[in-house]
């Protein structure tokens, strides 16, 4: 596998999207978001998504020239439209002014609507925690989840996000997981491989527990807490259903159609997130600190996020990279 450093990830991913019909702005932010997923081992979220955006980019799905209109309607309320481009360039638009109304209320929101998937949550929280925000990131996805012991999917896996600063300009803990047993794209990526799922991660058709990743994409995924306890995770799948789509206005999870499928409607999706000062409170640093303690004093415990080793360089499948290589040559010279 050839081991590629970060900036040239970042490189090929801007090129490529420009080839496409990205502005260099959008472009640019597209390519930090997928090299920053990369570095943190988050295959899903990072290269493997490249061609996604170049298809969409290309066919219209997508518009990579937008730029996001940003309004405050209320002190605490931040809202974006999106224009049907991409998230991370709307959140990155408004986010000195969802920090502003932070600081001025205590707590703000930031309401993205008419969007594209976001991919990897964490990206947006750990830019407003590295701002000095505790922030918390929601947004649907596809449907795929069936409420536990059911077989008619309702919710996609719904992921949520959390990251804490730590008062000194760098992040004290940070986490972004599905409310699902194990992300989409794990199984498709099995499927790919040709092998077995664990069971408790899906449901078939039917309903009925497999272990075969092709029967999973037809079924359902369980949510976390997988066959036994699913209850708990289908509960904060339907928060941040509710949360994502009926606080920001994007689509609810079964009408979102297919979110890699080439051409197509818009995603339309919406992402929620809330950012809270913590100057609020004189005390939340030190229970911070005390938490912080108390979470390592055993060997091998950490909080979420804590001390991760970025990678550097990363390590690509030549095929992957054989594909990044041919996107920089823009749509007449890849299969998009």
């Amino acid at each position: 596998m050839p081991a590629v450093f970060v900036s040239e990830i970042e490189e090929i991913t801007r090129t490529a999207l420009v080839a496409h019909g990205a502005s260099a702005s959008v472009a640019a932010e597209m390519a930090r978001a997928v090299a920053w997923a990369e570095a943190r081992n988050n295959r899903i979220c990072g290269l493997y998504y490249v061609e996604s955006y170049c298809q969409q980019l290309h066919s219209g799905r997508v518009d990579g020239t937008v730029t996001p209109v940003v309004t405050r309607p209320l002190a605490s309320r931040v809202e974006v439209d999106a224009g049907n481009g991409f998230a991370q360039p709307a959140f990155a638009t408004a986010l000195e002014q969802a920090i502003d109304a932070a600081k001025e209320t205590g707590t703000a929101t930031v309401a993205i609507h008419h969007a594209h998937t976001c991919t990897a949550l964490g990206y947006f929280t750990e830019k407003a925690a590295l701002k000095g925000m505790i922030a918390i990131g929601m947004t649907n996805a596809s449907p795929i989840v069936a409420p536990p012991g059911g077989k008619t999917r309702v919710i996609g896996t719904n992921p949520m996000s959390f990251a804490v600063p730590d008062g000194k300009g760098g992040v004290a803990m940070a986490f972004d997981q599905s409310t699902t047993s194990v992300a989409l794209g794990r199984i498709t990526m099995a499927k790919a491989a040709g092998e077995a799922i664990p069971e408790g991660w899906a449901v078939d058709a039917n309903g009925t527990p497999t272990t075969d990743p092709d029967a999973a994409l037809k079924g359902s995924l369980t949510s976390l807490g997988g066959l036994e306890q699913g209850y708990k995770g289908w509960g904060l799948g339907l928060m941040v259903e509710l949360l994502a789509s009926g606080m920001t206005g994007g689509l609810a999870s079964r009408d979102v159609k297919p979110l890699k499928a080439p051409t197509g409607a818009p995603h339309g999706l919406g992402q929620f997130f809330m950012l809270i000062d913590p100057s609020a409170s004189a005390a939340f640093y030190d229970r911070l600190a005390a938490l912080s303690a108390a979470a390592s004093e055993d060997e091998g415990t950490r909080m979420p996020g804590q001390n991760k080793r970025l990678q550097d360089p990363v390590e690509v499948p030549e095929a992957l990279w054989d594909l990044m290589l041919s996107l920089t040559d823009g749509p007449a010279h890849a299969d998009v």
